[in-house]
């Protein structure tokens, strides 16, 4: 046997399976980690967001403040979020709810995935130190966010398996971000 052939050989061994099962999963972690979104945009309630009853997503935003986990954030929160609450509010609110539906449909999910990273990070900031919290379940959005992300999970059985054929034909400009967004 040549050392070509055991180089083949061990490359095949080693390599990630990407069967059904496999496939199967991405998009199962997916769509878990979209209604999980969607499901958390049920208690951030306009008109004020938990501002005047001092709840809902008022609560866990001053957390950042009384229990910070980084001064420059805790600072953020305290003199640029709190006086723009309802704003801040509404921006979460539209966020988490398209976080949620597109990665629940698979579409443009890597873009939509760097948001939950993002917005996990904010979340994150806000309430690690909060005493009850459990941390890990940051650090697992984290890691099934990045999952979602590394491997183009919208492309199995979502919205961008179904379009990226039709973008790849495309030279103009959106046909290419919906490429690498996707």
């Amino acid at each position: 046997m040549t050392t070509t052939t055991r180089t083949t050989r061990a490359s095949v061994v080693n390599q990630i399976e990407t069967g059904r099962p496999t496939r199967a999963v991405l998009a199962a972690v997916r769509i878990a980690v979209g209604l999980m979104w969607l499901q958390n945009v049920n208690w951030k309630r306009p008109p004020d967001f938990g501002q005047a009853a001092h709840n809902s997503l008022y609560q866990y935003t001053a957390d950042a403040v009384k229990h910070p986990v980084l001064g420059a954030f805790s600072w953020l929160v305290q003199h640029v979020i709190f006086p723009n609450f309802v704003l801040f509010g509404w921006g979460v609110l539209i966020a988490e709810f398209c976080l949620g539906a597109f990665l629940l449909v698979g579409f443009l999910t890597r873009f939509w995935a760097t948001i939950g990273i993002l917005q996990t990070i904010a979340i994150t900031l806000s309430v690690l130190n909060t005493p009850g919290e459990w941390q890990w379940s940051y650090y697992l959005l984290f890691a099934a966010q990045f999952v979602i992300l590394g491997t183009a999970a919208g492309r199995i059985a979502g919205v961008d398996g179904v379009l990226r054929p039709r973008w790849s034909l495309g030279s103009g400009r959106p046909a290419r971000m919906a490429m690498v967004l996707s």
